[in-house]
């Protein structure tokens, strides 16, 4: 008898799927897939909403009343204004290139001697020393506290009977009753001081945490080529911490140009006007005298002002580019 030949097991045949059938299930895999990458975003829809409307909502009015005459205790006069508000604040505003200057000069002194200042607490606290955590609570502790109470701090200090005036006077330095707060040749120098005493701690914190990245072994390497601690700073520690100064700088600069609290509450831009800045002349303006279509087109010029010099300033400065 001839033996049975024996035939491999043959694979069972796949089911014959349609086309329309194949599409169907690669769009529901595609689906399925792009589900866990839509999620995050889902999920934080709700709060960038809300951002959204509590940002854009206050720009976008403040760009509609720039545009009206709009002044609650004067109603027959409110309407569409057009440009006259901006027209009026470049020909016939006698107080807003004063004001401007101010605000300039504020920021320029404040922001350089902030950034001096805090370059060197942070060198001083990045150094190894006994009691260095004290230190460091001790320098950044004036940012913690508020604005309100930052001011109210210094009203106490200036205060011509019971501040600083009142022990120098005892020690036969100056004259009783003096306040440097109401002398129009000490008012500057007076609210700069008060506002170091805040704004230092700002640059201190950001520039410490940046000193804290840069690699041991580049010093190490500098002192056995014989480098000194000058170029060390200068070829070391300064092209490393170029982008944080960059950063903190024009952080500060935007904060200080909009600073009110402290100055409304030490001088009220006096005396004379001679501390008001643009953003304080615009909230008296809305505030006291109630004109929120000129104020808030006095808002957008700053606005402007203040986005065209950031850019101006980031493009400058290289941010972010390679160091040279």
């Amino acid at each position: 008898m001839a033996s049975a030949v024996t035939r491999p097991p043959q694979a069972p045949k796949a089911p014959h799927v349609s086309p329309a059938l194949q599409a169907r299930q690669i769009h529901g895999r595609r689906r399925t897939g792009a589900a866990p990458r839509r999620l995050p975003y889902l999920l934080i829809a709700p709060a960038g909403l809300l951002m959204l409307g509590f940002i854009a909502y206050p720009v976008l009015s403040v760009f509609y009343y720039s545009l009206q005459d709009y002044n609650p205790t004067k109603p027959w006069r409110n309407g569409f204004a057009g440009f006259d508000n901006f027209v009026h604040i470049f020909t016939d505003d006698p107080h807003f290139w004063g004001t401007l200057t101010f605000s300039l000069k504020w920021v320029a002194v404040e922001v350089s001697l902030q950034l001096l200042f805090g370059l060197a607490l942070a060198l001083i606290v990045n150094q190894t020393f006994a009691g260095r955590a004290l230190g460091r609570a001790l320098v950044f502790s004036p940012w913690a506290v508020s604005g309100v109470l930052t001011s109210a701090i210094w009203v106490l200090l200036y205060n011509s009977q019971t501040g600083i005036t009142r022990y120098l006077a005892d020690m036969g330095i100056g004259e009783y009753g003096t306040s440097w707060l109401s002398d129009t040749s000490t008012v500057f120098s007076a609210v700069v001081v008060a506002d170091l005493w805040r704004g230092v701690p700002f640059f201190a914190i950001l520039i410490l945490a940046d000193l804290q990245s840069v690699p041991k072994d580049l010093y190490e390497a500098a002192e056995v080529d014989g480098a000194g601690r000058l170029r060390q700073f200068l070829h070391i520690t300064l092209p490393h911490l170029r982008d944080a100064i960059i950063l903190s700088t024009l952080l500060r600069a935007v904060w200080e140009f909009n600073n009110v609290d402290l100055l409304y509450t030490l001088t009220g831009g006096g005396p004379a006007g001679e501390t008001t800045t643009l953003p304080l002349y615009i909230a008296n303006t809305s505030v006291d005298a109630h004109n929120f279509g000129y104020a808030s087109a006095l808002t957008t010029v700053a606005f402007v002002i203040l986005l065209f010099c950031s850019m101006v300033y980031l493009r400058l400065s290289r941010f972010g580019g390679e160091n040279k």
